[in-house]
Order: C-alpha cells, then structure tokens, then sequence
C-alpha cells in the first residue's frame, strides 16, 4: 500500500558495512527492538532507519536479514555493538530485546482515502477496526492477527489508542511493517466512509443476535471491536451494519480483544476459503 512520504531524516549510507561500539546516546525516532520487528523493519523499504544497536548474538541472529537487505539494495546505517546492560538501560523495565534495537523513524502516514482507493478494484477485502482499545500488547497482537489472516489493515482512533512504540511493535513480531495502522479523528465518519467504499461494517459484542457463521461474509467487510469492558460504543454501533457475535458459553462468556479478533479473523477465512 502506497504510504505518505517520511520527513526528512538523517541521511543513510548505501551499504550496512562498519561497525562501531561504545554506549548508545539518546534515540532520534522511535525505539523497535526484538528479533522479529527488527528484521521486519529493516527489510521494510519504507523504514527510514537511524542506527541499529545488537550485541554480539544480537548481531550474530540478524545477519542473514542484513545481508538480504544489501543484497536488495536498501539504505542502512552502520551496526553499533552494545552490550546487554545498554539495551536494558534505554528499553523499557523488563523488555525482551534479545540483543537487538533499531532507532528508527515512523512509517509514513495511511489514511482511510488511501485505503479505500487501494481497494476500490478488489472485490474482496478485510480489515480491522478497533474502537478506543488502548492496550499496545493487544493493539499489536491484533496486527500479528491481521497479517496472519490477510487483512489489509487495522483502524484505530487518534485518541484513547496507543501509540507506535516499541511494546507495540514487539506485540505486532514484525506485522507493524505488514499491515498499515491507520489512524482516525472520528471513528464514525470513517465507518462512513468505509461503507461509501464498499464495506460491510460488522461490529462483535455479546448482545449480536447472529454468530459470524450465520452471516454472508464474501466481499468487502470491516470486523469493528471493541474495547474491554465497555465494548462498541453505542455510536459505533449505530454506524454498523450487523451487530454479530462469537459462539461463546461458559461462566466466562467472554475474550480478550485481540483474541476475540483472532478467533474472528479465523471464522472469516473459514468462510471464504
């Protein structure tokens, strides 16, 4: 999908050759770090990339992703050797890096204009939409989520979503670079313009009286979630086709967002397969 361009940021050598070491100064962009949203990233033509700081075997496990990003051509920085303690110091409490950080700045901006003229010569399309879930670890899961089932993006609001940080994308293992995250001012309006372009907008909450399998799901469709706890808001709702529901019983009848969305992903691929 066509993004935005990148602001300008510092300038990149053609090659991913020299190495350098000694503690690492403060970021300029956006902390990633892990071996999967690493190796995504760096082989993500579209990521513009400030540093990479590895440890020996953090080194050691990205060099067949360094060496097919050379072999493709990309623009990379150098490699920073790190020690262990200077990846725990920069990261957050607890994170679990395996060697490997990248400083790098934001994917380019999609918006849902983009989206929809991206699609508007497929017949059939799925995509995500989740209504004010502010967890990173759930917000990622769901986009490893998507990747996996072949949605062609995740919709978020602006506000009362988290941003793009390194949880997120480690949450995400590698899908932030698959899957565009696409923010919106008003969740509403977007539903409304999704359904211009074509979409069935299908909210999930307990109170839907069909299941997923007892829907028509061919076509252009948005699977609308929400949040814990309140779940869809009632405009959210309103701006729905469908109200459908997940199979669930039990004294706990229902799921985690990110796997109440995978389990419905899943049901959706069934479906179509």
């Amino acid at each position: 999908m066509t993004r935005s361009k990148p602001s300008p940021s510092t300038p990149q050598s053609g090659r991913s050759a020299g190495k350098t070491s000694g503690a690492p100064r403060g970021a300029q962009g956006v902390l990633l770090y892990g071996l999967h949203p690493v190796a995504a990233a760096w082989t993500n033509p579209e990521r513009r990339i400030h540093r990479l700081l590895a440890t020996e075997a953090g080194r050691a496990s990205l060099e067949g992703t360094i060496n097919a990003a050379r072999a493709a051509g990309l623009s990379r920085p150098g490699l920073t050797l790190v020690e262990k303690s200077d990846l725990d110091r920069m990261l957050p409490p607890g994170a679990v890096h395996q060697g490997l950080a990248i400083d790098t700045a934001p994917l380019p901006d999609v918006g849902i204009e983009d989206l929809c003229n991206e699609l508007a010569e497929q017949a059939e399309a799925l995509i995500v939409v989740l209504d004010q879930v502010t967890d990173p670890h759930n917000v990622g899961a769901v986009l490893r989520s998507a990747s996996a089932f072949g949605a062609k993006a995740v919709v978020v609001t602006e506000r009362h979503a988290p941003e793009t940080t390194g949880v997120l994308a480690k949450s995400a293992s590698g899908a932030l670079e698959a899957v565009p995250l696409i923010r919106v001012t008003n969740l509403s309006r977007a539903l409304t313009d999704l359904q211009q372009a074509g979409f069935w907008s299908v909210g999930l909450a307990e109170s839907g009286k069909q299941t997923l399998a007892q829907l028509n799901l061919t076509g252009k469709t948005a699977l609308v979630m929400g949040a814990e706890g309140s779940g869809l808001r009632r405009l959210t709702m309103e701006r729905c086709d469908v109200i459908a529901r997940l199979p669930t019983t039990g004294p706990v009848g229902s799921l985690n967002v990110s796997n109440a969305t995978a389990v419905a992903l899943y049901e959706v691929a069934r479906l179509r397969s």
